[in-house]
């Protein structure tokens, strides 16, 4: 492995309506230009969750809100045809109270839609990571962490 390849920090930010329904993305760019998923993107240097997320949220969605906690963490790896590491993400899903706002696409989302959980598994045009949540949700195997900022000077 190249010295300077480390795996990159994605937030993602859950969000109901009162219905009970998931916000879902489509992607407009690379990865996964044309899937649903989760509102997030990269976190910054320097961000912690809670900002990266909520400024992620806003980009994309036009919404803002109050992160609540941590519901879920997963790691993506995606090889190339010779087994290579193409990307390596470390997914961090944060669900949202009191959000407001009216969604609308932004940044590289393309669309913006709130779906029932149960279609949305059932969508062939979910990304990989967003199914694998929507399982888990599916599944109740998700919990509340939560989270602090730890910041000191050398």
């Amino acid at each position: 492995m190249e010295e300077n390849k480390r795996p990159q920090i994605g937030v993602g930010a859950v969000i109901f309506d009162s219905k009970g329904r998931i916000l879902l993305v489509k992607r407009g760019t690379p990865p996964q230009a044309g899937k649903w998923a989760i509102p997030g993107g990269h976190l910054e240097w320097g961000e912690t969750i809670y900002q990266g997320v909520k400024r992620e949220l806003m980009e994309e969605t036009g919404l803002e809100g109050e992160p609540k906690c941590i519901v879920n963490v997963d790691e993506l790896i995606v090889h190339d045809q010779g087994g290579m590491v193409r990307r390596h993400y470390l997914l961090i899903d944060v669900l949202f109270d009191n959000v407001w706002g009216t969604p609308r696409a932004g940044s590289d989302a393309a669309d913006v839609k709130f779906f029932d959980v149960e279609e949305a598994q059932k969508l062939d045009e979910v990304s990989y990571s967003t199914r694998t949540f929507l399982k888990k949700l599916l599944n109740n195997e998700l919990y509340c962490i939560e989270t602090f900022v730890n910041e000191y000077a050398e």
